[in-house]
């Protein structure tokens, strides 16, 4: 019986891993595939590339790519920059952001964070989490002639910004555990520890460990299960001019109450 049970299960195996290959076979779409290949390609890197560069990468001639890459220039996901080099364009992210809930909560952040810099004369950025990252999804400028801040679209570490400790300290112990495995992040004792005093607390203040003499202000945008969806960060600079500005205390106050007002869920 035991032998029997044996020769059953691993030719349900066999069965399931040959059904498995023919599918994968079967659902094959080769255009699609490169032009994906070349939309990551241009994705990971901050600058542009030549055709050749393109197919070297993806070990591909170039006459494999030449039509994708029109093809993708004509849609407007990829740019042609001078005759030979190409970049990602901003279609994506775009397209991206146009996914109801994410402009949702941008469409109910701008004014708020327009009335939060107006106030204490920072500037504030909106940050998400999407692979391994943290993208700026909303910025607004300090009113005053100068100010600390990032672009729309950037990109930020997960593990070293401030955007990035604060999300995760308000994830559940199964994406810590994803991000771990899927981004590489190191969660040893010590981090996961600081993440613990984080969530305690509530909110995060801490030097910036990008940009010497900021401070960086950071409060989760809470869902209805306590999980940060988002993160509102102001890189906060002290001011020498004697331009009348909110002290530290108060841009806390002042960040934690829109964060407040932009979360479902009761901190």
């Amino acid at each position: 019986m035991g032998m029997r049970a044996t020769v059953i299960i691993k030719g349900k195996k066999a069965t399931a891993a040959k059904k498995s290959a023919r599918d994968e076979t079967r659902y094959r779409a080769p255009a699609l595939d490169k032009g994906i290949d070349i939309l990551e390609l241009l994705a990971s890197v901050p600058y542009s590339k030549t055709k050749a560069e393109i197919a070297t990468a993806l070990g591909r001639s170039q006459s494999e790519i030449y039509r994708m890459l029109e093809r993708l220039v004509a849609r407007g996901y990829v740019l042609k920059i001078e005759t030979d080099r190409y970049s990602l364009s901003m279609h994506m992210f775009t397209m991206a952001t146009r996914y109801p809930p994410i402009q949702r909560l941008v469409n109910a952040a701008a004014p708020l964070m327009a009335r939060f810099s107006k106030a204490v004369f920072q500037s504030c950025h909106l940050g998400r989490h999407d692979n391994g990252s943290m993208v700026i999804l909303a910025q607004q400028a300090s009113p005053s002639d100068w100010g600390m801040q990032l672009r729309l679209g950037a990109k930020i570490d997960l593990a070293s910004s401030a955007s990035g400790r604060l999300f995760m300290a308000f994830q559940p112990a199964e994406v810590l555990q994803s991000i771990t495995t899927n981004y590489h992040v190191q969660l040893d004792n010590k981090f996961l520890t600081e993440l613990k005093d984080i969530r305690r607390l509530g909110h995060l203040t801490a030097p910036s460990r990008q940009a010497k003499g900021v401070l960086d202000i950071s409060f989760p945008i809470i869902d209805g299960s306590g999980e940060a969806i988002a993160v509102l960060t102001c890189p906060f600079v002290e001011r020498l001019d004697g331009l009348t500005a909110k002290s530290l205390e108060q841009t806390i106050h002042e960040l934690g109450a829109i964060a407040s007002e932009l979360s479902f869920g009761a901190r």
